[in-house]
């Protein structure tokens, strides 16, 4: 018989494609609720990343070093088994929008389905992270000029703008 999931571990899965401030605010909400928070960066090889996945884990090392009880892996395959392969007992996720309520709750009943132990917890993003996309990001950092930058640290860790900023400068 396998470990009994620990109920005050949860896993936070994402592409992290770039990590944005409302990512890093679930993080560190989810931090304080949580013993251990293990932050799941999903590699689908389907899809195309603007960052490689050890690019993603390098600046998600460096955003959330301060958090002690928070560990970052890299994983293929569905959450819910990442979550499970873990230990924990406790999907995180963090919503912005109705629309991602309506999607995370379908999310919710196909992992319950596959996964009946694993507890799906939500956090509500704060106010003035809910419009913040990695879609939204990139284009910002690919059209936009000189303030790129300026504009970049209303949505992304500092530790995420230079290596943004050089993925769309050309000859990178």
């Amino acid at each position: 018989m396998s470990e009994p999931l620990n109920p005050q571990h949860a896993v936070y899965v994402g592409s992290f494609d770039p990590m944005t401030l409302g990512h890093e605010d679930i993080i560190r909400r989810g931090a304080k609720v949580f013993e251990r928070l293990t932050v799941g960066i999903g590699i689908n090889p389907d899809k195309k990343p603007l960052f490689t996945s050890g690019e993603r884990l390098a600046m998600a090392n460096q955003v959330l070093a301060s958090l002690e009880n928070v560990d970052i892996v890299c994983f293929e395959g569905l959450a819910v088994s990442f979550v499970k392969s873990c230990g924990a007992k406790i999907m995180l996720r963090g919503v912005r929008t109705l629309t991602d309520i309506e999607a995370e709750f379908t999310m919710s009943l196909a992992n319950r389905a596959m996964a009946p132990d694993i507890e799906s917890v939500f956090l509500m993003s704060c106010e003035k992270y809910t419009h913040i996309s990695s879609t939204l990001i990139k284009q910002i950092a690919q059209m936009g000029q000189a303030d790129s930058a300026q504009h970049l640290k209303e949505f992304v860790p500092k530790e995420v703008i230079e290596p943004l900023l050089m993925k769309f400068r050309p000859g990178d």
